[in-house]
Parts: C-alpha cells; sequence; structure tokens
C-alpha cells in the first residue's frame, strides 16, 4: 500500500449490463479525476459465459490504460430476485479477478460505508451521492450513474485506506 505520495485507485461498480469504472488519483489528501466510463457487455444472443468473458477483456483493457495501484468494489447485496442476485455475483467475481490477476490490492466497501464516507450519511440517496462526487472532482462532467458510484468507490477507498494503514500500525506496534 502506497501511503506517501500520489496512488492511483479505480473504483469498480459490477454489473452485467452496465459495469462502472471510476479512476482517481489520490495525493496529499487530494482527488483529481483520471478518467471514468461504464463498460456495457456485448448484447444479443451471447451466452452468460461469453458475457462475462467480453466483460473480463474490457475491463482488463481499462485496467491496463489507467494502471491502477488499488482497486475498490462494492459488496454484494442480496436481492429480491435471487437469479438477479445470483448473475450480479458472477459479474462481480469477473470484477474482484481483472486486478488481482495484475497484483492490484482490492478492497472491498459495502453501499453504507460508501455513502458514508462520501456524504457523511449511510442511507445517502444516489442524487446526494452523485452530487458529492461532482463536488469532491470538479470536472466529472456529466457522467452514467453507474460511472458515478465507480468514482465514489474510489473516492471511499482514498479516505478509508489511510485509516485502514494507520490501523495495521498500530495493530504491529501492539505486537511489539
Amino acid at each position: 500500500m502506497i501511503l506517501n505520495g500520489k496512488v492511483r485507485i479505480i473504483g469498480i461498480d459490477p454489473g452485467l449490463v452496465h459495469t462502472g469504472w471510476g479512476v482517481v488519483d489520490s495525493a496529499n489528501g487530494r482527488l483529481s479525476l483520471v478518467a471514468a466510463g461504464v463498460i456495457n457487455p456485448e448484447k444479443g444472443d451471447l451466452s452468460l459465459a461469453n458475457r462475462l468473458l467480453d466483460l473480463h477483456t474490457k475491463l482488463r483493457a481499462v485496467l491496463t490504460e489507467f494502471s491502477p495501484d488499488e482497486a475498490a468494489v462494492e459488496q454484494t447485496f442480496v436481492n429480491v430476485n435471487p437469479t438477479s442476485t445470483l448473475k450480479l455475483g458472477q459479474a462481480r467475481g469477473v470484477v474482484l479477478l481483472c486486478p488481482a490477476e495484475s497484483g492490484i490490492p482490492v478492497a472491498e466497501y459495502t453501499p453504507n460505508q460508501i455513502k458514508k464516507a462520501v456524504v457523511g450519511v449511510g442511507h445517502a440517496t444516489k442524487d446526494q451521492v452523485d452530487m458529492m462526487v461532482h463536488t469532491l472532482l470538479p470536472g466529472v462532467g456529466k457522467v452514467k450513474a453507474d460511472a458515478s458510484d465507480a468514482l465514489a468507490m474510489a473516492i471511499c477507498h482514498s479516505y478509508m485506506r489511510v485509516s485502514r494503514a494507520r490501523m495495521d500500525l498500530l495493530a504491529e506496534l501492539a505486537k511489539k
């Protein structure tokens, strides 16, 4: 984990239909937007396996282009429809695999952790999260909701990573 200097973080909002991604640079407590977008796996008569392969290929291309140091992914929540939940879980598996293949550490956050880190309230609305993403990252412009959610994950991780590193250091010191 890079603590001093600049760290590039990718947030990824997994989905089988739309996977949002957002890349930010974090340096000395300041965030700057690098890029954001949405991966839309091929539609049509593709099997689930081929849609997951397409998601993998496209996400690998994003990781190659932007070379993040760390990744943040939203934890899965259980949906009303078990079939949808299972498919989301499969897409999430691809999203977790891609950075891990490249040796990029992956942190996972619950929706409430992300909202609390970005907005200050764990039950914030999507509009509130989007407004804070635009406030914290001037120049974002008009992005799709999935990309905004991914940027929120990257922002959350930029805040949480420093706290986690401090806790790890304290734990190591306590062992001595």
